[in-house]
């Protein structure tokens, strides 16, 4: 039809319509029986796993069974839910005998595999914090609350990158061009930030290795001028671990910096250590005096134990004193300092009351010589 010039083409409405509905008529029932299976199937496993968590999960102990009808509570549903909505897919795909099964019904295929890991990968950490409750309780591990954590996290992240990997194999697309690229990416930022990725490799290291745990107290190499030199372990990250010191103060030490050090842990080993405190006395004291002193003195001290007995040792000479050590095993290795404080002031009073001389530089002058005399004046001198 021609108007003014312009060429028009009517659409035949009518045919279309009839086209769809010969198109779509050998396909509604199937649909509809598609539909009604799902409801029954969808309302069935509803029903069956919500009596069996009334019934016989809450009667149990244990949180794993739990957790399980939980799974498969929600892995149930939704595979229903996706079975229905790819079968309908199909169904309702133009026949194309080059390519079976239809691209959309490959799709949601893949979309229906990639998403049953995220119910597996929660149903995966659960389990695992199950098992790090049961563990932990138990005191018979090398890890801890901050190892289970990040085990927790990684196992559930390769549970989800396993599930995207299937999908895209569903879909046909490969895979090895991809992990390449991730390769030569992951190399870059590697370079990029080896400081950081020390730092990240080392915690993993401390986690699993173990040198100390959040509570531990600890030694500090470069702590701030005039304050303690050893601290608290309040957090171990994956770059850094944090370290408060006797003044409140939070020290960042990153991780690549412990694991190059010597580590002096002073928790590690149980809460009871043992000190040496050193002391000098005057070489003309009476020795046996001055042990009896220091042993009595410790005793006194709460937190002092007294099996093993304190000793003291002769440990040299100086040029004027004995140097000795006490030794004694205390309950608190936390105590440390403020024990050897309280002994050292114990000491030093029981020193002055028993006259045992705590030694201090001397120094003897002796001047040897003839009486002085006058010298003789010059001749003629004193004459008139």
């Amino acid at each position: 039809m021609e108007f003014l010039g312009f060429s028009f083409e009517f659409i035949d409405i009518g045919g279309l319509w009839r086209s769809a509905l010969d198109y779509a008529a050998p396909r509604w029932a199937p649909s509809v029986l598609t539909v009604v299976l799902a409801t029954v199937g969808y309302f069935t496993v509803r029903w069956v796993l919500g009596r069996a968590k009334k019934r016989w999960v809450k009667r149990t102990d244990t949180r794993l069974d739990d957790y399980l009808v939980e799974f498969l509570l929600r892995a149930g549903l939704f595979s229903i839910v996706a079975w229905a909505v790819w079968r309908i897919v199909i169904v309702w795909s133009p026949p194309n005998p080059a390519q079976t099964p239809p691209l959309a019904a490959s799709w949601v295929l893949a979309i229906w595999v990639g998403l049953l890991f995220l119910p597996l990968s929660r149903f995966i950490g659960d389990v695992l914090d199950l098992v790090e409750g049961r563990v932990l309780a138990t005191g018979e591990t090398t890890l801890d609350e901050t190892a289970f954590p990040l085990i927790n996290r990684t196992v559930r992240f390769i549970v989800l990158a396993l599930g995207v990997v299937l999908a895209l194999d569903l879909l046909g697309l490969n895979i090895a061009p991809l992990l390449a690229g991730a390769g030569v990416m992951g190399l870059a930022l590697s370079l990029a930030a080896k400081d950081t990725l020390s730092n990240l490799i080392a915690g993993v290291l401390l986690i699993m290795d173990r040198p100390f745990k959040v509570g531990d107290r600890i030694e500090l190499w470069s702590a701030p001028n005039e304050t303690g030199t050893w601290g608290d372990v309040i957090e171990i990250g994956l770059r850094a671990t944090k370290i408060r010191n006797p003044d409140n103060l939070v020290v960042i030490v990153p991780n690549s910096l412990i694991m190059v050090r010597d580590i002096i842990n002073y928790t590690m080993s149980g809460q009871d250590i043992r000190l040496r405190i050193p002391f000098s006395v005057a070489q003309e004291s009476d020795l046996d005096r001055a042990k009896a002193l220091l042993i009595e003195a410790a005793r006194q001290v709460e937190g002092v134990k007294l099996e093993p007995a304190p000793i003291v040792i002769v440990r040299g000479f100086g040029p004027s004193d004995v140097q000795i050590q006490l030794r004694v095993w205390i309950f608190e290795a936390r105590n440390r300092r403020r024990i050897a404080d309280e002994i050292t002031g114990k000491a030093v009073a029981a020193f002055a009351d028993a006259g045992v001389e705590i030694p201090y530089p001397k120094r003897e002058l002796i001047i040897h010589g003839e009486s002085a005399q006058a010298p003789p004046g010059p001749p003629g001198a004193g004459r008139m």
